[in-house]
Formats: structure tokens, C-alpha cells, sequence
């Protein structure tokens, strides 16, 4: 009579602690001011509505703004990499916040 070993292994998954959809907005604040971040970063993308982002309107009205010139401008980090400096998105939040 053969016994297969037996042992007591925990799914990863249950292993892993549960993250919250939150974690995306901490990881905007901590990064430091001289940082880039990009589109996708900074608006909610009906891609992944689980996500929350630090800003509340669509890519569409990013761009309406940047127009505009009521939202900074980004910066061109290559040919196909454009983003916007963390300190210059923060510093606009804060003034949307006490206007």
C-alpha cells in the first residue's frame, strides 16, 4: 500500500493579502515632485474601472484642458511618450482644491 505524500500547501492566492483599490492613488503620492506620470495614471480608463485615479474626468477632457490651458502641459519624454511632471499635476491640484 503506496501513500502519496501529503502536504499542507496554502493557495497563493489566499496567501496574499488583499490589496485595495486605493493603492493606485498612494503610489501618485508617493511619488517624488521631479517624477513623470502618464495618461493612463491620471484618469479613470474605462479599461479598468476598478482603478481609481487621481483625477476626476475622462483622457477626452485631460486633453480639452491641456488645450485650453486650464491643465498643465505635458512633456514629450521621447517620440511616443508624452507625461506630465508630478509636482507641476500636484501643484494644480491644489490650487483646483482652494478655488
Amino acid at each position: 500500500m503506496s501513500s502519496k505524500p501529503t502536504s499542507l500547501k496554502t493557495p497563493i492566492a489566499s496567501s496574499i493579502p488583499a490589496q485595495k483599490a486605493s493603492i493606485h492613488q498612494s503610489v501618485f503620492d508617493a511619488l517624488p515632485d521631479s517624477g513623470y506620470v502618464r495618461e493612463s495614471q491620471l484618469v479613470q480608463s474605462p479599461k479598468r474601472p476598478d482603478t481609481p485615479a487621481p483625477l476626476p474626468f475622462s483622457a477626452p477632457t485631460l486633453w480639452r484642458k491641456v488645450k485650453a490651458g486650464t491643465f498643465p502641459k505635458p512633456i514629450k519624454l521621447s517620440e511616443r511618450v508624452t507625461a506630465w511632471n508630478v509636482g507641476t499635476v500636484r501643484a494644480w491640484m491644489t490650487a483646483q482644491a482652494t478655488a
